[in-house]
């Protein structure tokens, strides 16, 4: 019985078909799994991530307030849906957001290994590293709609909805030069975050398989010959590859919310490009309150995060016969 890599690169296309429709029908299905995964992850943690932003940009109506007091408050100026301001647009991106990181690395795992002759577990980084850039890339817009509608408190409301947010940001904001506004530090945030996150997911999945094969691994459902973590196995590495990258580019990731956010904040002037926003935020809060402000409720959703993103990834392609 063989042990799977951590996401499976795609079978050679000689084994599945020749035929354009038959390999049209792989992606079709990767890209559905990735998807399902990135809306299971975020839809678990969509509370955490609202106070996330709300800390992180320093609103006026909680920045006197800690992780969990924000989490009480919240509900009772605004409703329990509150928790959830953002999330539709969310879920619209984390689709294609999913789908795209999850597929890309998959292929770029592939020509790393093939094409380039880059293997082990280097190949893992520079792949995962890739297929975020690839998927903000695609997804940035979205990604800033979200931001901008999280950030807004009850009875002060600058766009009424998704749509009006587009509108607005691209009439107001240089068209769609505003859509993009922060996607420097984001694409710097997100190769080491994406890059460490496949990393130490698939290495530490490997190396479970390889030698405690009977302990955390598994037939595969859909595949007996491959061998599979174990669904809380599958969790606890998630866990850990989320905290791992997390703590990496947390700094770059506060830094890219405050240039998102742009003119909704009252010092948007100084947060124009990477190193200014860095430098405000680390003279203005220092580390502790700045740089890394909010980062124990970074912990406590990037856990959860990556465990349910990697482990409903792994439980899809067995649904959809990836393996």
């Amino acid at each position: 019985m063989t042990s799977e890599a951590a996401v499976s690169t795609p079978p050679a296309i000689s084994s599945r078909s020749s035929s354009p429709a038959k390999r049209d029908y792989y992606w079709l299905r990767s890209f559905i799994a990735g998807g399902v995964a990135g809306c299971c992850a975020k839809t678990t943690i969509a509370p955490l991530d609202r106070v996330k932003i709300l800390l992180q940009a320093q609103n006026p109506h909680y920045k006197h307030l800690g992780v969990f007091s924000t989490l009480r408050a919240v509900p009772k100026k605004e409703g329990f849906l509150g928790l959830y301001k953002g999330n539709g647009a969310m879920m619209v991106r984390i689709f294609p957001y999913g789908a795209i990181q999850f597929m890309a690395f998959d292929n770029y795992k592939k020509l790393l290994s093939n094409q380039i002759g880059i293997s082990g577990h280097i190949h893992r980084l520079m792949a995962g590293s890739m297929a975020g850039m690839t998927a903000v890339i695609c997804t940035y817009p979205l990604d800033v709609v979200r931001a901008r509608l999280a950030f807004q408190v009850k009875g002060e409301h600058r766009y009424t909805g998704i749509v009006n947010a587009f509108h607005t940001i691209y009439n107001k904001e240089g068209g769609f030069q505003g859509f993009y506004r922060g996607l420097t530090p984001t694409l710097i945030g997100m190769a080491p975050y994406a890059g460490f996150s496949f990393f130490t997911f698939g290495t530490l999945k490997s190396l479970g398989l390889k030698h405690f094969p009977e302990l955390l691994g598994r037939p595969s459902s859909d595949n007996p010959d491959v061998l599979v973590l174990k669904t809380h196995v599958n969790l606890l590495c998630g866990g850990v590859a989320g905290a791992i990258a997390q703590t990496i580019s947390y700094p770059l990731d506060v830094a890219r919310r405050r240039m998102q956010l742009g003119a909704v904040l009252p010092d948007s002037e100084k947060c124009l490009s990477l190193s200014t926003t860095l430098k405000y935020v680390y003279k203005e809060y220092g580390i502790k309150k700045g740089l890394y402000r909010g980062l124990s409720l970074n912990y406590i959703r990037c856990v959860p995060s990556q465990a349910m993103a990697f482990t409903t990834y792994e439980f899809m392609k067995q649904v959809l016969h990836l393996n």
